[in-house]
């Protein structure tokens, strides 16, 4: 006799089952492909409240669940300054998606607010430093952020056209200010229509982002109105219509650099001309 599945049981399914092609392998795929996650890990899967993060924390539990080698997980959610209505649903869905989750708040709207600063910049830069902050107090030796194949690909045409740099953004990366830990990128080869696509499935309502402009998601870049990020989304939308695997390529160009062609590099923060090794040969 077949008992009727839970909410969260089914959308675990639809994860496994409906959208195995399009989420569980691509996730698999970057986890061992990128060498994400090693035996002893204990991760801090850092949950924002938003489509990607909430997500992920569902592909980690799954994971957690066919391994064959044990990890520790623990879920975070850090308050930077919601309003109650964006806390109580960020709270609700934990509940539906049944991801335990342990909230701290933090002030990080007030300062980015009253800072002379780019305050989305000092935003995501705070984020980052509670977020490793306390999972460190926690005894995780990783964090996991969702960010996913399209925000690596837009990273790398955003450097190229607004800050004259080739940058992707690497699946795994050591942190430069808390000694031995590590940031990891499990959506990394996850597409975001296909995010979307498990959302409207399984009827989901998320928030817009985790800026201190959540309440007004068309302002910043998470949310996409009127940015540099944007921008460059409606430029890709229009050349998929001629280049369908646009994407793909970019993608693959960042992990096939060919520095021989290339006139000048930087590698550990210094700057390097071709004509270093040219007359060497």
């Amino acid at each position: 006799m077949n008992r009727e599945l839970e909410v969260h049981q089914q959308m675990e399914r639809s994860i496994i089952k409906k959208y195995r092609k399009e989420l569980w392998g691509p996730f698999t795929y970057a986890v061992k492909h990128y060498e994400l996650i090693c035996p002893g890990d204990k991760i801090a899967v850092c949950i924002s409240g938003g489509k990607d993060s909430m997500l992920m924390a569902k592909l980690m539990q799954q994971l957690q669940k066919y391994s064959e080698f044990s990890f520790e997980l623990v879920h975070l959610v850090m308050d930077p300054g919601y309003n109650e209505i964006i806390r109580q649903k960020i709270e609700s869905n934990l509940a539906l998606l049944q991801i335990p989750a342990t909230i701290f708040k933090t002030d990080i709207f007030k300062v980015a607010n009253s800072s002379e600063k780019s305050p989305f910049y000092l935003c995501a830069h705070m984020r980052h430093g509670h977020l490793y902050s306390k999972a460190k107090e926690l005894g995780c030796n990783k964090i996991a952020l969702g960010h996913h194949f399209n925000d690596v690909i837009e990273t790398t045409v955003m450097g190229m056209f607004y800050a004259s740099q080739l940058q992707a953004m690497l699946p795994k990366l050591h942190s430069t200010s808390f000694s031995g830990m590590e940031l990891i990128r499990p959506l990394y080869c996850i597409h975001e229509e296909d995010i979307l696509a498990w959302k409207r499935y399984n009827e989901l309502e998320f928030i817009q982002c985790a800026c201190r402009f959540t309440e007004n998601c068309s302002t910043c870049d998470n949310g996409g109105g009127g940015s540099k990020r944007q921008a460059v989304k409606v430029l890709l939308r229009r050349l998929k219509r001629d280049n369908p695997n646009i994407e793909k390529s970019i993608f693959n160009s960042i992990h096939k650099v060919s520095l021989d062609t290339m006139p000048g590099y930087k590698s550990g923060g210094v700057e390097h001309s071709f004509l270093e090794q040219y007359n060497e040969h």
